[in-house]
């Protein structure tokens, strides 16, 4: 994870739709596979579900398998109340956010903790120093940030080293549909030592291909809290995008998931690719992606077919 000490695998499992479109027995599943195949990294939030990914998550590990066996990241700081987006960045509400946490995973500490989203309510360095306490009082081993933006991510990740803390990841949106990250995230990242996370690495479920003839009905896109979410990839830019990877995927013989997660999980400065699927059989057409290399030819294909306009100052 960047230039520090924690090591994680190359796909993180995620749990976003936990204890929600994803029931008991579908994770207990996931989870299995997941770990069979030789994951380590899961990631939740106290957000997702309104916490009840977390504790559907809390009431595996341990029981199905060695809490020493997995890398728990969650993040603190946003909420939902009838549907809509609430940012606390406080000390306050961190340390709640997280202590809540703490009691629905059934552990004592996490192993990686992350400030969900930038908010401008909370003073910078009062929300470092939740980050801060976290890691002194034993409740986090390593913090770190998550949706923030270039400059948000260099001026927080020089606060907290200059009080003496240390920041080792950022989480982030990437994906062949949404490269937005690497004008000034991703050299943020590298040039401080972060690991990136990349979420959603599959364009939200559009780099799958299923949406090419329109929405399945069981599919995410078709989901009345997630549709919104989904169809901002639906597009015909993004279109074009997909139609390159269902090219390349039939040219190497395997499917167009399989070169999506290959393509962010080989972009320099990614340390964890975060797959959230809703079955355990998505999640098994995931896993697999681990066994594909791509050609130089094709990775300079999709780069080419998949890059975002370069403006000032960058082009300057």
């Amino acid at each position: 994870m960047g230039r520090s000490g924690l090591r994680v695998s190359r796909l993180g499992l995620g749990t976003l739709t936990w204890g929600r479109d994803t029931d008991e027995h579908e994770a207990a599943d996931q989870l299995k596979q997941f770990v069979d195949a030789g994951g380590t990294l899961i990631d939740t939030a106290a957000s997702y579900g309104d916490g009840a990914a977390e504790e559907l998550l809390g009431s595996m590990v341990g029981q199905l398998l060695p809490r020493a066996d997995v890398v728990l990241c969650t993040k603190a700081g946003m909420s939902r109340a009838g549907g809509v987006r609430r940012l606390d960045t406080s000390r306050r509400a961190l340390l709640a956010d997280l202590d809540a946490s703490l009691g629905r995973l059934g552990t004592d500490h996490v192993d990686l903790w992350l400030v969900h989203a930038w908010s401008d309510e909370a003073p910078l360095e009062e929300t470092l120093s939740a980050l801060q306490q976290a890691v002194v009082s034993g409740r986090a081993r390593y913090v770190g940030f998550s949706n923030y933006s270039g400059w948000q991510t260099a001026r927080a990740a020089t606060l907290l080293e200059q009080a003496g803390g240390r920041a080792v990841a950022t989480q982030v949106e990437y994906s062949l549909v949404q490269r937005g990250v690497e004008r000034e995230v991703l050299p943020a990242a590298q040039a401080l030592g972060l690991g990136l996370l990349a979420w959603s690495p599959l364009g939200r479920g559009a780099l799958t291909g299923k949406y090419r003839s329109g929405t399945p009905a069981d599919s995410r896109g078709a989901s009345p809290h997630l549709s919104e979410f989904v169809g901002q990839y639906l597009d015909a830019a993004s279109r074009q995008v997909v139609d390159a990877v269902v090219t390349a995927a039939d040219g190497l013989g395997c499917s167009p998931v399989e070169v999506a997660l290959a393509w962010v999980r080989d972009q320099p400065g990614t340390a964890s690719v975060l797959v959230g699927a809703r079955t355990a059989a998505q999640l098994r057409a995931s896993l697999t992606s681990e066994e594909v290399e791509l050609p130089a030819q094709i990775t300079a294909v999709l780069d080419e077919v998949s890059a975002p306009p370069i403006a000032y100052p960058e082009r300057f």
